[in-house]
């Protein structure tokens, strides 16, 4: 609820005796704001995480530049611009830079020598005052834009930050020392790949019942763990959205939200008009457009737009490699929430998803640190990839993630919709910057360190990647960072066993081991098919004729079974036109198997290649209004 939403409720008035502040009598003696919208502004501070000016600035009741006039008056100091902070030499202090630019507070040696501290307000430079030396805590306090301070400490440790931001996760947990083994890895793989052939030649037979064998193994395992997953998930339910809280018991917190964007000049515009629908009050509401150096194009294209005061955009500093965990990595210093979510360029939220999310985290124990919601497509009727793709993401995110979280397993995060506890995020490093399937890596991360995820039933809309070879593009770079994921977290298998328990573990094993041996060995089971429609198989002359048959029956009814998921999926009102699509899903699958030896062929020459997916090509906007994730428009009220 904001300032406008109160003005429909009367008179509100602060608890008696409560004295006007400095800043408050400066406001007030000038006429910037009115009394009755001062005491509104007091009633929503006091139950909330958010400053006056955030809260005055946010609901356009007063400009940045008249609040810090206004602060400067009010503590006898100065306002700052842009060129007179640069010539200002920094007052050296061993406080992190990236504390200094979460609370956007920069020591300086002032005009007359002194030491000073540069904020955009007060409660800036009194959440800093601890983490400064001794010296400077009686140091006087002047005033200038959080941009322009951020900017400021971000050019004069443009080294350390840019080195930082691809050196979060430690080594050990990382796949960034690869890239110095390139050579090694060709040698090895070249050797693996001769001798492969070698045997394949002299064992034409066995070589191909090896993969047949495993394929088969791993296809009844990926069978049995979806089945559980979809039975637990329909014996327990769908998780209920946290209920309605009163705010004296649950305060509101600060929520820094990142969207990383990168060649997206086509949406940004539709991308601002979807954040301003979040419901959540905008005092509280960080949102920021994380942007590439080289990206003029975008830049060029947000400038151009009026943005409201909570949502603004951090340049990330050009390097390598150039991927969207080392973007966010450099802006979450940026952040100033107690909670960090992810959207994407493409993303249309629910309204009241950020509400949602915070009831969550206030009804949960520290150790649930990350929340992962629904994600669903709002292109499904473009095209027959596009309604296989929602079928598939329906399948996902509305019954097997739920069903292997209510299983006790650690699950593979999706690279949006995903929000986190800034403590734990920061705890574990936050994200890979090499590993281009930083969700799934930052999810098992998490349940190494002790932390858990849970889903959360709210819906964000994406648009469905529905043209052949770009969908290949960005399943291979999904195949490739799962390779990557798994390599990682196995390299000390005993290790990570303590950390996940036996159970996390073994489901660790079945969803990677599983996902990544069917989509490559995809084509050797398609063989069996032959059986069904009595044709000849490879390996008749070696397997009884009732072995293949039971085989290929099998395989019948796995494929049953997955029609039967996936029907449940989309019976639902959005999508139940989706239901006579579901057979077609068999089709489907041929293009995974296409992108898998792509991705396998990158993680040998270009690991870290990031290959961007491609936004804006659904057809119109009409169908995408009509489709647009809905909440409830009153989505919370304070008491």
């Amino acid at each position: 609820m904001g300032i406008s939403e109160l003005r429909h409720l009367g008179p509100v008035r602060l608890a008696a005796g409560t004295a006007p502040s400095a800043l408050e009598r400066d406001l007030l003696t000038r006429g910037t704001v009115s009394r009755d919208d001062l005491e509104r502004a007091g009633w929503v501070r006091a139950r909330s995480d958010a400053s006056l000016d955030r809260i005055l600035s946010a609901e356009g009741l007063a400009s940045e530049a008249e609040l810090l006039e206004a602060n400067a008056r009010a503590f006898k100091s100065r306002c700052l611009t842009a060129r007179e902070l640069t010539r200002l030499t920094q007052f050296h202090v061993d406080t992190p830079v990236e504390t200094l630019i979460r609370h956007a507070v920069l020591p300086v040696v002032d005009r007359d020598g002194k030491a000073a501290i540069v904020c955009s307000d007060r409660r800036s430079s009194e959440a800093i005052r601890p983490h400064l030396p001794v010296a400077l805590k009686p140091a006087r306090v002047l005033f200038a834009p959080r941009p322009v301070i951020q900017d400021r400490l971000a050019e004069l440790h443009r080294p350390a930050l840019t080195q930082a931001m691809v050196t979060r996760v430690p080594e050990e947990e990382s796949c960034r020392k690869w890239g110095q083994r390139r050579e090694a890895r060709l040698v090895a793989v070249a050797l693996l790949l001769l001798a492969l052939a070698l045997v394949t030649v002299v064992y034409p037979r066995l070589v191909f019942g090896m993969l047949a064998g495993w394929a088969v193994v791993t296809l009844i395992i990926s069978a049995l763990f979806k089945m559980a997953a979809f039975v637990t998930g329909l014996v327990v339910g769908p998780p209920e959205p946290p209920a309605p809280q009163p705010l004296r018991k649950l305060p509101l917190p600060r929520v820094s939200v990142l969207v990383p964007l990168f060649r997206e000049t086509e949406i940004v515009h539709e991308l601002v008009a979807r954040l301003t629908r979040l419901t959540y009050p905008k005092s509280l509401l960080d949102v920021i457009l994380v942007l590439e150096e080289e990206d003029g194009a975008t830049r060029a294209a947000l400038a151009g737009i009026d943005l409201p005061p909570w949502i603004r955009a951090v340049v990330v500093p050009d390097g390598t490699p150039r991927t969207k965990p080392r973007a966010m990595n450099y802006a979450l210093d940026f952040c100033d929430g107690d909670i960090i979510g992810i959207y994407d360029a493409e993303d249309a939220p629910a309204p009241d998803q950020i509400m949602q999310v915070v009831r969550k985290f206030g009804a949960s124990p520290p150790e649930m640190a990350c929340v992962q919601g629904y994600l669903d497509y709002y292109n499904p009727r473009q095209n027959w990839l596009a309604r296989c793709f929602t079928i598939e993401y329906a399948t996902w995110f509305r019954l097997i993630l739920p069903g292997m979280a209510r299983m006790g397993l650690a699950i593979p995060l999706g690279g949006t919709t995903v929000f986190c506890r800034r403590e734990a995020l920061e705890r574990v490093g936050a994200w890979d910057s090499h590993n281009v399937t930083e969700d799934a890596d930052l999810g098992f991360r998490l349940a190494r360190h002790g932390y858990r995820t849970e889903m959360l039933a709210t819906v964000t809309g994406e648009e469905a990647n529905c043209l052949p070879w770009p969908w290949i593009k960005q399943r291979s770079r999904w195949l490739k960072g799962y390779m990557t994921t798994y390599l990682v977290h196995m390299r000390r298998p005993r290790e990570l066993l303590r950390q996940l328990g036996t159970w996390r573990f073994l489901g660790f094993q079945a969803h990677f081991v599983t996902a990544l041996s069917q989509v490559m060995l995809a084509p050797l089971l398609w063989s069996f098919w032959l059986v069904l429609v009595g044709l000849p198989h490879p390996l008749d002359p070696v397997l009884p004729h009732w072995v293949m048959v039971a085989l290929g029956s099998l395989f019948l009814t796995i494929e049953v079974i997955n029609l039967t998921i996936h029907a449940t999926a989309v019976a639902r009102a959005r999508h139940k036109h989706l239901i006579l699509w579901t057979p077609s899903m068999h089709f489907y699958g041929p293009l995974g198997a296409v992108a898998a030896y792509k991705a396998l062929y990158e993680l040998v020459l270009k690991p870290f290649f990031w290959d961007k997916t491609t936004h804006g090509v659904s057809q119109g906007v009409g169908h995408l209004r009509r489709a647009l994730p809905r909440g409830s428009d009153g989505a919370f009220d304070f008491p």
